[in-house]
């Protein structure tokens, strides 16, 4: 049995009812369910419709997200999340790179990287290189004005944390950013990159092992052997290519707001919706909700 799920920015609750009973008479889907109306609906169906692609980048146009899954086992015991333009609005070192005045040129690397186009770790390298002589002061203030958390995000860990899951940060941005993040939004644990600091300002260096693409991957093998679930168990959010290796892994890969190098190898793609899309996928609705 699958379950088809449509939803919508929350800031803009448009999902019509119209349009829900439209497609599940279509695909011969059973009693649509609203998870939250005018948000987010499900229906169940037998099988997987040949045209689900067709459907999706038609209702893309509508600023409708539509995702397509087996209905068993879609309720997660661990959220596996990406932070920079995923648990936060931002890229960290887009910011601290304004404060070094160097913020077009980093911004360019980062965009490319992020895309898929340069390599992780080289692309880390050279831009925190151009950061040398930044205060470490400086940190705090991007993290105090400049830092805002992506809608949805502190309800969803709020919610699976009280069902029962454990939920992991793991960014290829900087412990500095992630220890804040963490803390504030309730996950469990976070792994980052470390900025390398000397008589309070910034070397240009970064500490290795550099964490990219499969340093995400092993946080989700050992995470998961830790807690002895499988990896089926895992939601995994995130929107860049260093993101792929866990979410192609996961039992759920969600790309939220990705590249599109980055959507096209995922089957979960959430382009409107905000990180409450993670909630609804599982099948929470609105009252569940925690926080």
């Amino acid at each position: 049995m699958h379950v088809a799920t449509l939803l919508v920015n929350p800031a803009n609750p448009t999902l019509e009812p119209s349009l829900v009973e439209s497609l599940r008479n279509a695909w011969g889907g059973g009693k649509a369910h609203w998870l939250n109306p005018g948000i987010a609906a499900e229906f169940t169906l037998e099988a997987l419709p040949d045209n689900q692609w067709e459907v999706w980048n038609d209702l893309q146009g509508m600023s409708v997200d539509l995702v397509l899954q087996f209905t068993e086992g879609r309720r997660k015991k661990m959220l596996l999340a990406d932070m920079d333009s995923t648990m936060i609005q931002q890229e960290c070192i887009d910011e601290l790179a304004d404060e070094a005045g160097v913020g077009a040129r980093v911004k360019d690397i980062t965009a490319r990287a992020m895309n898929g186009e340069l390599d992780f770790e080289g692309a880390l390298t050279e831009r925190v290189g151009l950061l040398k002589g930044l205060s470490e002061s400086v940190i705090s203030e991007v993290l105090d004005n400049r830092i805002t958390f992506m809608p949805g995000g502190r309800a969803l860990l709020a919610t699976m944390k009280a069902d029962g899951a454990y939920a992991a940060l793991v960014s290829g941005g900087f412990t500095a950013f992630t220890a804040r993040v963490a803390a504030e939004l309730g996950f469990d644990e976070n792994r980052a990159n470390t900025l390398i600091v000397a008589e309070g300002t910034l070397t240009g260096e970064v500490g290795h092992p550099i964490l990219g693409r499969e340093a995400k991957v092993e946080a989700l093998e050992q995470i998961t052997a830790r807690l002895g679930i499988s990896e089926a168990d895992v939601i995994a959010v995130g929107d860049g290519a260093n993101d792929l290796g866990m979410l192609t892994r996961a039992g759920a890969g969600v790309a939220l707001h990705a590249k599109p190098s980055v959507a096209a190898e995922c089957n979960i793609r959430i382009n409107h919706g905000d990180l409450t899309a993670l909630l609804y996928v599982q099948g929470y609705s609105r009252d569940d909700f925690k926080g």
